[in-house]
Formats: C-alpha cells, structure tokens, sequence
C-alpha cells in the first residue's frame, strides 16, 4: 500500500517531510501518524490507512514532496522484520568501523565493500555513521575526497640548528558557524512580514493603560471564575473584549483594503498571536464579540495547546479582522508590531510594570502598561487611531464599559 502525500492547502504547492516517527520494519495501526509534513503555514500529519507493517520510506526527512508523491510503502499484515544482530564485541575491537556483511544502514553492505576495493582504502582508517559505527557508501565517498583534496606533503627541510624552542601561543577558543535551512513557516513569516511593509503604509501610536482595576476583579473572582467556566481569568479576555468594544466604535480599524475597495466587516473575528518553537502563528477566534470572558479564555486556551501541537489547520490562521499580540509574556517593555495583512491594525500588550504616577494630585504605584497599535494609515487616520486605542484604555480603567458596552 503507497502511503501519498495528501492534497495540500490551498496556495500551497509542495511541503516538506518533517518528521518520521517510526522507522522501516516497525508495525503501524490504521490511523496512526507516521509522518508530519511542513508547509509554510501548517504542519500535516500522514496517517495509515491500514494495520500493517511499514517497509519502504522512499523520501527522508528534509526533503521535498507534492501532493500524490510517494513517500513510503505499508505492506498489510505484514509481520514486523526483525532487527539485524549486532556484530560480535570482538569484531567491534578489531576496527574502529565495521562493515556489514549482508546491509549497512542504505541496504549496500556489499556495495561498501566493493567501494574500498576500487579506492583501495581500508575500513579501518574510516569512521563510521550508521548504527552500531557500521560504513556507509557515503562514510567512503567523503574520505576520498577529502583524500584527494588534502594537499600534498611538503618535502622535508634539512635539520637546523637546535634552538630554543618558541613558546606556543595561547588558544583563544574555536570560532563556530553553523548553516541550517529555513524552515518553511520561517520563510513564510519572512515573507508576509516584508510584504506588510511594502504594501502598507505602517505607523503606530502608543498609550499606557493602569490595570489596577481588572487586577483588583481578577484577584476577587478568579476561584469562583476557575469553578464556573473550568479555566483561570487572565488579563487577555479583558483585552479581547475592549478590543471588540473598540471596534464597533470605530470601523475603519476592523477594515481590510482589496485593491482599490475597502471591505467593512461586520463580525469580529479576532487573531491572538502565539509563540511556537516553529515560530509565530495567529489562530483566529470566531465571532468574538459573542463570547463571555469564559469563552475567550477557553478559546485562547485550546488554540494556544493546538498551535504549541502542531495540530493547526488552514481555518484556525486565515480570515482574521484584527490581531493582538503579547510581548509582555516575555517581558517586553515595549515594541511596534507589524501588521497581519491584509488586516489593516494590530494591538500590542507589553509587560505590566509597577510605576509611579499621578492620581487625583498624589503619586501613587499602580501596575501599568503600555499599548501599541500599528495601524496601516492609507485607511484609518491618526485621530481614529488615538481614539480608538484610548477606547480600549477607558474600558481596561473602567471595566464596568465592557458590561454596559460604553
């Protein structure tokens, strides 16, 4: 049985194997994943389609595949092929690398064998990786060239005069570079993120918000909250919900520009950016003006487990009307974000600092942040920028706003 690459995402024309998470010989289950594939915005997990035992892997790690290529081969019912004995501690002794009688790792143990004979090369002088220190043809191939590359030995000088030897110089360290590919969602956030600033007309405005208030509801309800909807209450649903206040306020910012129209959207569909070791993506929550507190923190909870997963799918990242992003959990002060085309604005949080700063005439120490919005100024203006930042600001103050949507 062929295991095929799937058909991929739309605009996506070819992915990358990723990951094989079972070696040829293993026995798989129907359903079982046996290989992720990257593309430049999800990760796609190939499954068997039947009980069996994985005998061929045609494509490696690393390489690239379109949809219908051939990666691998399930033979049905196959029983599991036993693992090749290790070679006797003695023969291990006897060369630092050992050549396989019958199959090294690419099946070529003859093949092996036949290459040192032509180079006239020992197996000895060789080191080897594949399993067990066992040659492979490429093991041969790169001591030959490198054979041939090294320079010839310069003929040796008379012997001088004894001398006093000079005394060696100090060692300062060695100087390491390291070369890996870029990823594809690497490439893919290079790319969108050199997009937004050719074709948007970028600016950001900042204010400061003091969270005093929605800490002092936070630390009073959170248990009961905890015991209602079965997640903590965290500062994000209060900005997901001033956000959605702040957009109905102002339209232009929930906007986006297609060619020479601008597109009002009149649902509220909010990105919540999330940091992953493959790099950021921004799932996207539906409808947002129609969930509680509860549910945003439920909704964020679930895409930030399926996003650190790997388990997102093109509806999770596309159709987002405006995006927010965290540099506070990693404690950033402040920062200008780039905008998520083709949304036409961005809200950035910051970290949450102690500072002092005047209320009522006196100087007082509240927990305060600075906010950024990064909006694109060929649709929304510097005034509806402000205000619709300072909107949020009032409604985090007060958050009584977001109960009577004020």
């Amino acid at each position: 049985m062929e295991i095929k690459v799937p058909n991929l995402p739309e605009s996506v024309s070819e992915a990358t194997v990723a990951t094989w998470h079972i070696k040829a010989g293993d026995r798989v289950a129907r359903e079982q994943n046996l290989v992720d594939l990257e593309t430049d915005k999800v990760m796609l997990e190939v499954p068997s389609t039947a009980d069996g035992v994985l005998v061929e892997i045609r494509v490696q790690a690393g390489q690239t595949v379109k949809a219908g290529d051939i990666i691998g081969i399930v033979s049905e019912g196959a029983e599991v092929v036993a693992p090749v004995a290790a070679a006797p501690a003695a023969a291990a002794v006897a060369a630092p690398a050992a050549v396989a009688t019958s199959t090294d790792d690419d099946g070529q143990g003859p093949a092996v064998r036949k290459l040192l004979a032509e180079l006239g090369l020992s197996a000895a002088a060789i080191t080897g990786t594949g399993k067990g220190g066992r040659l492979t043809t490429e093991d041969v191939k790169s001591f030959a060239a490198n054979q041939k590359a090294a320079p010839a030995p310069a003929p040796k000088a008379a012997p001088a005069p004894v001398a006093a030897a000079p005394a060696p110089k100090a060692v300062l360290g060695a100087r390491t570079e390291q070369r890996v590919p870029m990823t594809r969602i690497r490439a893919r956030i290079a790319e969108r993120l050199v997009e937004a600033q050719a074709t948007a007309a970028m600016l950001t405005t900042f204010n400061e918000v003091d969270l005093k208030a929605v800490g002092d509801i936070r630390a009073k309800y959170k248990e009961p909250f905890e015991k209602a909807h079965g997640v903590k209450l965290g500062f994000m649903s209060f900005f997901v919900r001033a956000a959605v206040e702040a957009l109905k306020k102002y339209p232009a910012v929930n906007a986006s520009i297609d060619g020479s129209d601008v597109v009002y959207h009149a649902y509220y569909d909010i990105g919540v950016a999330v940091s992953t070791e493959r790099g950021l993506v921004v799932p996207v929550m539906r409808d947002a003006d129609a969930l509680s507190l509860g549910d945003v923190e439920k909704a964020i909870g679930a895409l930030g487990v399926k996003a650190r997963a790997n388990k997102l799918t093109m509806e999770d990242l596309t159709g987002g009307t405006f995006s927010i992003t965290n540099g506070g959990v990693f404690g950033s002060m402040m920062s200008t974000p780039i905008l998520n085309p083709p949304q036409a604005a961005i809200l950035g949080m910051h970290g949450i600092f102690d500072r002092p700063i005047a209320v009522n005439g006196q100087v007082v120490i509240r927990p305060m942040m600075y906010l950024a919005l990064t909006y694109d100024h060929r649709l929304i203006d510097g005034r509806e920028a402000v205000l619709f930042l300072k909107h949020i600001k009032d409604c985090l103050e007060d958050p009584a706003r977001l109960l009577l949507s004020l």
